[in-house]
């Protein structure tokens, strides 16, 4: 069997579940992967055979989306050409993680697609959503990548097409510990206006920032060029994480009992969904980098819990078997 993982790259969420789930597709065939965007700071470690360009999110440097910057440094032109170039029925199955391209392709062409996805879960009634939401964010959320067929991750089994969130090998082995630290992941923000703030409050915080090249102290602020290895090591060693309110990061952080707050990036529909689900579970959220509310979750002990069992194989395996016409010929390698 051909199968087409496409996988996003605006922000980390998406590579960091894809290295978890190629490795497990790569047991029911031949899997070709295609990535498409420039916001992202993880490698993968498998080969992709197809990487564009695509489509991404640039952001400003208070805490929201430049659709200034997303409007311009797009090239929309070239997007429409890979949409058009790319074969999907070379493939007997297409697993689309938010990706516009193959999402867009299989629209016009056909093709046997389904969603896998975070994005996913939030198309479906349970699932928790701010009460306004504007018509025409979620006009370009849900036509982003737009696949009819979806299964979701979400921080809870809202339905039976949403999965718990995948927790990746490089965390569930991580040995923790609590070295007074916070960790600082906020790509919304500029440094600038993220040390203004956290130098008013009684912690110590090392900032993971992509503006930085080399790593540097000012106040109680350490600041560090983005480094996976860098990055989950202060994790590990932390007390909490302070972050936007996307998704893998923050079930990272749960799974790993340390206490979260999250800052929802402004005008991203997703961001909003996420603390609005997250605010409902007992995580403290804020819609702006406020260090009255950063120092009082300072003082506080409060870890949400929470049973992220990973299950990635039965899932992959279900959905396999739901889409495909080999349900009797599945060999696994």
């Amino acid at each position: 069997m051909r199968i087409l993982y496409a996988v996003q790259k605006t922000g980390n969420g998406h590579l960091a579940r894809a290295q978890e789930i190629i490795p497990i597709l790569e047991r029911f065939g031949e899997v070709t992967v295609l990535t498409s965007g420039s916001q992202s700071q993880i490698q993968l470690d498998f080969p992709v055979a197809l990487d564009f360009n695509g489509i991404s999110l640039f952001y400003g440097s208070n805490g929201n989306v430049s659709f200034f910057k997303t409007l311009f440094k797009n090239n929309y032109a070239k997007f429409i050409y890979q949409v058009i170039k790319l074969n999907v029925h070379k493939y007997d199955l297409i697993i689309n993680d938010y990706e516009p391209i193959s999402a867009w392709a299989c629209k016009f062409k056909g093709g046997n697609i389904v969603a896998l996805s975070h994005q996913s879960s939030l198309f479906f009634s349970k699932t928790p959503k701010p009460k306004k939401i504007k018509w025409l964010s979620w006009q370009i959320f849900k036509n982003y990548a737009p696949v009819d067929k979806k299964y979701g991750f979400h921080f809870e089994e809202y339905n039976e097409q949403i999965f718990r969130p995948v927790i990746r090998k490089k965390i569930s082995d991580l040995k923790t510990s609590n070295a007074g630290h916070y960790v600082v992941y906020l790509p919304s923000f500029s440094d600038i206006k993220i040390i203004k703030e956290l130098k008013k409050t009684s912690a110590n915080w090392i900032i993971f920032s992509k503006a930085a090249t080399a790593s540097y102290t000012a106040n109680n602020c350490t600041v560090f060029p983005i480094d996976e290895n860098e990055f989950l090591k202060a994790i590990a060693n932390s007390a909490g994480v302070l972050c936007n309110a996307g998704f893998e990061l923050p079930a990272e952080t749960l799974f790993l009992k340390k206490k979260l707050f999250v800052i929802p990036i402004k005008k991203q529909i997703e961001q909003e969904c996420n603390a609005f689900a997250l605010k409902k579970m007992g995580v403290l959220t804020s819609k702006n980098l406020d260090f009255n509310l950063i120092e009082m979750w300072v003082l506080s002990n409060k870890i949400i819990p929470v049973n992220y069992t990973n299950n990635i194989e039965s899932i992959i395996e279900d959905i396999i078997l739901e889409n495909t016409q080999t349900k009797n010929e599945l060999i696994f390698v």
